[in-house]
């Protein structure tokens, strides 16, 4: 049985004190009405035993006023934050709900509302809170800016309670989260001494005995310290006055968390971190003049005191991305100490403290996207303008977070976040975790529920990868993949895959052509596949593999190649190359359908084949080449084969060229490419039907991922017609590409 809330009387004074102060700062703001309903709920959930004490023993009551009062005093929040963190403890217990909250105190405070719950859902997912990704995930969640802001200010008010408590695993972690998560998020905010207190107090708890060391260092060198900075800026106050220039000048001691990191990272001890503050000379001077007078700081400073060069750095000559300009040097001072002087002018620090070039970028904290970066600027300028603190707060209210419209965040099940763009699916979360994963991967189980693969993500997601040993990654995968990453790792398995494939093929093929005691000729083969339209070898095996093409077709083709299809002339007569004569200039070959093919270097009663690689019809630009045999083989002059001929057999090469009317009937193959829609395959027949003088021997059609690849088989008279086809082909729509073969 859960114990009664009982107040002790130190918090019953606290509270009344808390209240008091909180009334007189906000009570103006309130709505009609707002303090009596707000005092009836919480009445109501204490009366009811709904309201309990958190892990570390502490009243939800007292805290939620002392984080009110502090997004108050420390932030600028008013009316909508307070309501929101006052009635957060009975929106917890179940006492009223976010849609009662938004009926009774408006719209915008339960939109706070709701974002802080699902926040506090992300947070079961048991997330890995130093992530950038949860970072930003909290940013898109949120909806509503003041969310981020509350739970800031939540965090240092808890940091600030639990000094004393002897929960110290929960302790532990509550530091942790303040500093890898609460101070960063604080620091892009511009909320500096928020940031700096959340983290010397993470530092506190966790590493008790460094803080406190450094503290004692610090309070005893502090008089030291001061007194070493007046001794160095007296000199140059001097030099600047005499020099014309208006200024002032500033110093900043590093934060205890701030030092002990720089004691980590040179591996030192405190004596010896020398730079445990910086000058910060700030230029009043009008915007031509500033790189100037910069510059003249510059040299007077260096003048009177030495310089390291390593350590210099000119944000002047040349700003950050983000728009940052200053100047940084580091000189050696008076007892051989360094010092960093940081030189700029009042816009540039201007810009520095309250523009897009925010304090926590150049300090080297991880920088988020472009939109972000806009965002958040705008929001600190909003929450620093003091000059119009009502408008700018209601301007806060119109605030919706849209900068992840393209892109999801989701945990894994030990919870890291991964970041994908918008439409990524499982098969995508399971690439990005390992090649191995993806391609084995079957679907997944997100938030406890069976989907497949192709399921789209969404953020906050939780998913954890089903995978299957008898999975193995498909061509249609590319299309399903959101992210170039999966889809290159499923190409490269696509074609190990395929190459397993054909290694398996051609050892299949090897038997069946033994079992028919064929010689397999490599040459063969290949003219075979590109016979049979394929453009890679991988493609004819895969379909092989997959039986898709029948081994039977390949062996019977491979024969028929392999014994040639008889001797092709002008006059289709095979003759003997005992006729060879080089006599005459120009042997002309007359057919009866009056094609003419006129081959040239005195050649006479020559017989001629039509080479199968590449088919030349009347009207090519041809050549003749004389085979071992003594015939000849006529290649159109692109033939693919023909610049191989030419290297290799150039003395073998004779000019030929086509005459007469080209009425001779030749077969050739057009291969077309295009989208697989209805009656498309219709309308490329029925192109060729209507020219009476062409035939339409075969069509072989293969579709695949939307697309479709044919194999167009037709006999024609002459290039000129052959032409005019592919243009009227390729006005089809759907069709991507009409290309000879």
């Amino acid at each position: 049985m859960t114990e009664h809330l009982d107040f002790t009387t130190k918090e019953r004074e606290l509270t009344l004190g808390l209240y008091a102060e909180l009334k007189e700062k906000v009570g103006a703001m309130m709505a009609p009405g707002d303090e009596e309903r707000l005092r009836q709920h919480l009445l109501k959930s204490l009366e009811q035993n709904q309201v309990h004490r958190d892990l570390f023993g502490l009243n939800p009551i007292v805290t939620s006023l002392q984080t009110a009062l502090l997004v108050v005093d420390e932030i600028g929040l008013r009316r909508d934050a307070v309501m929101a963190i006052m009635l957060r403890p009975a929106v917890d217990a179940g006492h009223i709900s976010v849609e009662e909250v938004s009926t009774q105190y408006g719209q915008v405070v339960g939109r706070i509302l709701h974002g802080l719950q699902r926040i506090q859902e992300l947070y079961k997912k048991n997330p890995a809170i130093e992530s950038e990704n949860f970072r930003n995930l909290l940013l898109s969640f949120a909806e509503d800016m003041r969310v981020i802001l509350i739970m800031i200010a939540d965090r240092v008010n808890l940091m600030r309670q639990i000094r004393d408590t002897e929960n110290e695993e929960a302790k532990n972690r509550v530091s942790e989260e303040a500093c890898y998560l609460y101070a960063p998020l604080a620091h892009k905010l511009g909320l500096y001494k928020l940031k700096s207190e959340l983290e010397d107090l993470s530092l506190k708890y966790m590493e008790h005995d460094a803080y406190y060391l450094i503290k004692e260092k610090l309070n005893a060198t502090k008089a030291a310290r001061d007194a070493y900075i007046e001794h160095f800026i007296q000199p140059i106050e001097q030099k600047l006055k005499e020099a014309g220039l208006k200024f002032h000048m500033k110093g900043r001691t590093k934060s205890i968390h701030s030092i002990w990191q720089k004691m980590k990272k040179q591996k030192c001890g405190f004596e010896g971190v020398y730079d445990l503050f910086a000058i910060r000379i700030i230029i009043d001077c009008p915007l031509e003049k500033e790189k100037q007078l910069c510059w003249q700081t510059f040299a007077i400073i260096t003048d009177m005191y030495t310089s390291n060069p390593k350590r210099m750095r000119d944000w002047l000559s040349m700003p950050k991305s983000n728009g940052y300009e200053s100047l940084h040097i580091t000189v050696l001072g008076p007892e051989k100490k360094w010092v960093e002087v940081q030189i700029r002018t009042e816009r540039m620090d201007e810009v520095a403290e309250r523009g897009v070039a925010a304090h926590w970028r150049y300090k080297g904290v991880k920088q988020g996207e472009g939109g972000m970066d806009e965002w958040l600027n705008g929001i600190r300028q909003m929450l620093e303008d003091t000059t119009g603190v009502e408008s700018s707060l209601n301007t806060m209210d119109l605030f919706r977070m849209d900068l992840y419209d393209d892109e999801v965040y989701v945990f894994t099940p030990k919870g890291d976040l991964l970041k994908f763009p918008k439409g990524a699916t499982v098969l995508d979360m399971a690439y990005h975790i390992h090649s191995k994963v993806g391609s084995a991967c079957t679907g997944a189980r997100i938030n406890g529920k069976v989907v497949t693969f192709r399921q789209q993500l969404h953020s906050g997601d939780q998913v954890e990868i089903l995978t299957s040993s008898t999975q193995y990654p498909k061509q249609e995968w590319l299309n399903i993949v959101k992210t170039s990453r999966a889809r290159a790792k499923i190409r490269l398995a696509l074609k190990e895959t395929q190459q397993k494939e054909a290694l398996l093929v051609k050892e299949m093929l090897e038997r069946k052509f033994k079992n028919r005691k064929i010689e397999l000729e490599e040459g063969v083969m290949m003219r075979v596949i590109r016979k049979l339209g394929y453009k890679e070898n991988s493609d004819f095996y895969r379909d092989l593999a997959h039986d898709t093409l029948d081994v039977q077709t390949v062996i019977d083709k491979y024969v028929e190649m392999q014994q040639g299809e008889g001797v092709v002339t002008g006059d289709n007569v095979a003759r003997s190359a005992e006729e060879f004569n080089f006599q005459s200039s120009i042997f002309n070959v007359q057919s009866p359908n009056d094609d003419v093919l006129v081959i040239g270097q005195d050649l006479k009663g020559l017989d001629y084949q039509l080479a199968r690689c590449c088919n030349p019809i009347y009207g090519d630009s041809v050549f003749g080449f004389v085979t071992n045999g003594g015939g000849i083989k006529i290649h159109r002059t692109d033939c693919p084969n023909a610049p191989e001929m030419r290297r290799r057999f150039g003395y073998r090469i004779v000019k030929a060229k086509w005459s007469g009317k080209g009425s001779s009937q030749y077969q050739i193959t057009l291969r077309v490419i295009g989208n697989d829609d209805l009656g498309i395959v219709n309308n490329l027949t029925s192109i060729i039907s209507k020219d009476e003088k062409l035939v339409l021997r075969s069509i072989n059609i293969d579709a695949n991922d939307g697309l479709f690849r044919g194999n167009l088989v037709i006999m024609i008279n002459d290039n000129t017609r052959l032409e005019t086809l592919i243009k009227k082909l390729r006005t089809v729509k759907g069709v991507k590409q009409v290309e000879r073969i």
